[in-house]
């Protein structure tokens, strides 16, 4: 294993890529890459079998970083830990970071289980929904347009490594489900079935809408399903990201 490559100025070609791409949400679309900070999200790509196009490590990160991340990659490069704090949109910012490749665009697949988000906005929901989505066997998630992005930085983090786990579509309209055979189930907070007593088809793909204005009027109409939560407690409604674990684990097969 070769030693890593020393950068040490913060003009570095490199240093300004991880840059963007550490703090502008879009950033990835143009580059086909995403910065992964951290020994989780690291250790997360790395299970899945894929590699990364560059292996970042701060001096004290090199220095305690087990084989398969030294390992990871051919291209490593070592910088001083104070550059990493000016790339890092982390309180305490990690000792290793990964570049990757995104996979060529993704197209809807038919068939899966999947969720669609109709234009959430909050990145954490987002990140969360993805989590709940691989945990319970969904297996592709659909962002219609205006929705945060699914790879922007802070989805990636909420996201804990699911994103890896998950088959993603960006950029979507309505339209875009027209012809697909896989029924659709709405979530509102005031009409539709009890969620306890629904019959559930699956595979299915489970519509979650955007925290204010709920699930578009198009995808209503096409819906085979409408579900609501059943909420003892009186309060007006669950968040999103919230119902949607709710729901997920209902309309998943059980063992």
């Amino acid at each position: 294993m070769s030693a890593p490559q020393s950068i040490t100025s913060r003009d570095n070609p490199l240093l300004k890529r991880l840059r963007l791409l550490a703090q502008d949400s879009t950033a990835y679309r143009k580059a086909g890459q995403v910065w992964l900070e951290g020994d989780h999200l690291c250790r997360a790509l790395l299970a899945t079998g894929r590699k990364p196009a560059t292996t970042v490590f701060t001096a004290s990160g090199w220095a305690s970083a087990p084989p398969e991340l030294r390992g990871a990659s051919e291209h490593q490069v070592l910088i001083p830990d104070a550059l990493m704090a000016g790339i890092s949109a982390l309180e305490s910012p990690a000792g290793v970071g990964f570049v990757w490749d995104l996979p060529v665009q993704a197209v809807l697949q038919d068939g899966l289980p999947s969720v669609v988000l109709d234009r959430l906005q909050d990145v954490g929901n987002v990140g969360s929904i993805l989590r709940s989505a691989a945990a319970m066997g969904y297996r592709q998630v659909l962002a219609l347009k205006g929705t945060a992005a699914l790879w922007a930085p802070k989805v990636v983090r909420a996201g804990m490594g699911a994103h890896f786990g998950l088959h993603l579509v960006e950029g979507l309209t309505p339209d875009d489900l027209a012809a697909w055979s896989v029924p659709l189930i709405v979530t509102s907070s005031h009409q539709g079935d009890w969620l306890h007593q629904a019959r559930l088809p699956w595979p299915c793909a489970w519509v979650l809408g955007h925290e204010g204005q709920g699930v578009s009027e198009a995808l209503q109409a096409r819906a085979s399903v409408s579900v609501r939560i059943a909420q003892p407690g009186g309060e007006e409604s669950l968040n999103v990201a919230a119902a949607a674990a709710i729901c997920l684990h209902a309309g998943a097969p059980k063992p």
